[in-house]
């Protein structure tokens, strides 16, 4: 497809505008370097629709009149009182604005091509957020309501005669103040919530198309059958029309074929090249709509040859690409900007994020609750990155949020669905995230599924779990934890949020899982999570992680990049190496002394501080009480509570005996545990580990080098443990297992 070729043709159309003079972006308390290649006169002037392309379109991004509004006012005369830079939203920088209002009126004048006489002209939005009444020349066209979906209006009845047209938008937004969809947007943003957008955020752009058009198609590949199947939709009046669909690799045709508007066409696609991150091939399409054969319409558009299903290895649910296991890690990424919020500042901004993930080596992003415009999902198909894309919430954590609007919710999942089916990278449709606004999720799940039964469901992303759809998903800060499940995926749908802090780089500070302050330590921490990941693949089933972040967002400083874009924490190079682990290594643990997890063992315990030496391996812990493992509180995340701890400090001993330890490399000796929070570990008297923070489930932990050397083989060990709690719940179990990459038979 020729991007620049189209965009040529939109620019040339574009009539004068407000000048640059008549606006001059604000100063936020972060910019990007993206923000000065703003130009008021070609602002985002890329075609918004690259699965939906005509030749002929008219940007109508740039300055527009703008100004506040009151409730029930009528439309006002004549020019508005100040200037906005379109479509960046009110409260950012580069609007030129940087004010919230919760109620807007926007104004700009414009004039339809010549070339353009006898065809329809449609007027489109990107997004608007969040009610959105059109009108041209003072004739209302309808009401939009949904801040995520785009939407257009047919204005030729509106048109008056060949000169300047007005088109005039009103816009309520209330954010906080209603149980719409809204993301992490808020009117009061603090910790994890952050900035609202209102109004216009996305490309504003006029098509003219025929009468009888092409209004809208889906592309299904299927790989097993080697063949896509395409149904052109070209409304009720199609009748007698015909369409022709030529697939194209480069200028090569592939295949064409003919059949009937709003039918479904299969097309064959012999030896298909397969999409996947490592090779993000996408075959092009020319699709015409004939009658009597003479093209009366025509796009162009293109599709990836790929399949996301669920297989089944080692008695676990696993996720599929192609028909192969394919561990999936990738990012949480928000898509918030310091000076454009919502907007992304320019589309090499776009793709510059998505080319971040890509080189940190990861091969998925989830896109967390929010929608991005279509050229954000364009470039994660060229590039080659898996979309696990999640359904904005409807209310944030705080108090006093208003009823959830159900209807409202559901609409908009189902918008959100159909507008992004054709989009190649999208793998998995998140329904909820850490049951914020989680209601009816086994009606929802099924919902979804018959809206598009070619992709994965994930029920709740670190929410309320009901056995729908084909995700477990937990989230487990700071290192990442597994659920259990034989009947469904299991996913970490958020770990990590490791912070680091450059000061001349920050929104504001705010709190974070745990600091950081120099990269050595910050890329080495970044690894043993990623080690983590390697062991829970291999040994627990899990299919999938996202680590917490892509940037920094407002006052959370746990991302990869700060927020501004100018700092990458972490060497490239380090991270990449980790990721490119967790998805291709396998580590498998065999265990020594089995832990807790599965069955409970017996420990000596107690909740009294006991005397000094309770530690070694000759102590006398006979007053001391037998109770199973784990230890702690029932509600505690990954816990297996066999023995309720809840005091604040609790002390655990357990004698074992090992066989024959000459076969096996001490240095690959580890800990299996589950600490929440700080813990001491002895083996046989010698501190094999202190930790001053907490996990969410089992994971692997190094032993110090002496008590590895500690441990009797053919004779009896002590192993001793303090925990302390603070807050929240508490937990604590331990084994000893050694790392092996020979897998043992199941």
């Amino acid at each position: 497809m020729n991007f620049k070729k189209l965009i040529t043709i939109a620019l040339v159309a574009v009539p004068s505008l407000l000048f640059a003079q008549e606006w001059q972006p604000k100063k936020a308390v972060l910019m990007t370097r993206f923000a000065k290649d703003v130009n008021p006169k070609s602002v985002l002037p890329e075609y918004p629709r690259p699965q939906m392309v005509r030749a002929n379109w008219l940007n109508l991004n740039g300055v527009w009149q703008y100004q506040p509004g009151t409730k029930g006012e009528a439309v006002p005369a004549g020019k508005l009182a100040k200037t906005i830079l379109v479509p960046f939203p009110v409260e950012s920088a580069l609007s030129g604005v940087m004010e919230q209002h919760d109620r807007l009126w926007y104004r700009r004048k414009f004039t339809v091509p010549a070339a353009w006489k006898g065809q329809q002209v449609l007027l489109h939005f990107g997004a608007v957020d969040y009610e959105t009444e059109v009108f041209v020349n003072g004739k209302s066209l309808g009401t939009h309501t949904g801040g995520y979906d785009p939407f257009s209006f047919d204005i030729t009845p509106a048109i008056k005669g060949a000169g300047e047209q007005e088109i005039t938008v009103r816009v309520f937004d209330p954010t906080d103040d209603a149980g719409f969809p809204r993301g992490k947007q808020s009117l009061h943003p603090q910790g994890i919530m952050y900035t609202s957008t209102t109004g216009i955020w996305q490309t504003v752009w006029l098509e003219p198309v025929p009468v009888t058009n092409i209004n809208d198609f889906t592309i299904t590949p299927d790989i097993d059958k080697s063949v896509v199947n395409i149904k052109i939709n070209a409304g009720a009046n199609a009748a007698g029309y015909a369409v022709t669909i030529k697939v194209k690799d480069g200028s090569k045709v592939v295949q064409t074929a003919t059949g009937n508007a709003n039918e479904e066409i299969t097309v064959p696609v012999p030896d298909a090249k397969l999409w996947s991150p490592d090779s993000p091939f996408l075959y092009d399409l020319d699709i015409a709509l004939t009658k009597n054969g003479k093209n009366v319409d025509a796009v162009t558009s293109y599709f990836g040859m790929r399949k996301i299903s669920v297989g089944v290895e080692d008695g676990y649910k696993k996720l599929y690409l192609n028909n192969k296991f394919l561990f999936q890690i990738g990012p949480l990424d928000q898509g918030f900007w310091p000076d454009g919020i919502y907007t992304a500042p320019t589309d090499a901004a776009i793709k510059n994020d998505l080319q971040m993930i890509k080189n940190f080596g990861f091969n998925m992003v989830r896109k967390h609750i929010k929608v991005e415009p279509y050229r954000w999902y364009y470039w994660a198909d060229k590039l080659g990155l898996m979309v696990w894309q999640d359904m904005p919430s409807p209310n944030s954590y705080t108090e006093h949020t208003p009823p959830v609007d159900t209807a409202a919710f559901a609409s908009e999942l189902t918008r959100m669905i159909k507008t992004h089916y054709n989009t190649p990278s999208i793998v998995t449709w998140v329904v909820f995230n850490e049951g914020q606004a989680q209601h009816n999720t086994p009606g929802l799940v099924d919902m979804v599924h018959r809206l598009d039964p070619s992709r994965l469901i994930n029920q709740a992303s670190g929410g309320g779990h009901f056995g729908v759809g084909d995700f477990l998903d937990i989230h487990s800060y700071p290192p990442p934890g597994v659920p259990n499940s034989s009947t469904q995926v299991l996913a970490c749908g958020e770990y990590g949020g490791i912070g680091y802090i450059f000061p001349k780089h920050i929104w504001k500070s705010g709190p974070t899982y745990i600091m950081i302050d120099n990269e050595k330590d910050y890329t080495n921490l970044y690894d043993s999570y990623a080690k983590d990941l390697v062991m829970y693949k291999t040994n627990n089933g899990l299919s999938a992680a996202v680590y917490t972040e892509t940037t920094d967002v407002e006052v959370e400083l746990n991302g990869l990049l700060t927020y501004d874009r100018e700092i990458v924490k972490g060497a490239v190079e380090k991270i990449r190496a980790s990721n490119v682990a967790a998805i291709n290594d396998h580590i498998y643990l065999k265990e020594l002394l089995p832990s807790s997890q599965k069955e409970g063992r017996d420990w000596k315990y107690t909740f009294d501080k006991p005397a000094n030496g309770w530690f070694n391996g000759k102590f006398d812990d006979a007053a001391w009480k037998t109770g199973q493992g784990g230890f702690g509180t029932s509600f505690t995340p990954g816990a297996n509570v066999k023995t309720v701890w809840n005091t604040n400090n609790i002390w655990i001993r357990q004698e074992f005996t090992l066989g024959d330890l000459s076969k096996i490399n001490r240095t690959d000796l580890v800990l299996y545990m589950h600490h929440d929070e700080n813990c001491e570990v002895y083996i046989n008297g010698v501190k094999a580990v202190v930790r001053d923070d907490f996990t969410s489930g089992y994971g692997v932990i190094a032993m110090s080098p002496e008590s590895q050397k500690a441990l009797v083989a053919n004779g009896k060990n002590v192993i001793a443990i303090h925990c302390k709690q603070t807050k929240g719940g508490q937990y604590i179990d331990a084994g000893i297992s050694v790392l092996t990459k020979d897998k043992p038979a199941f």
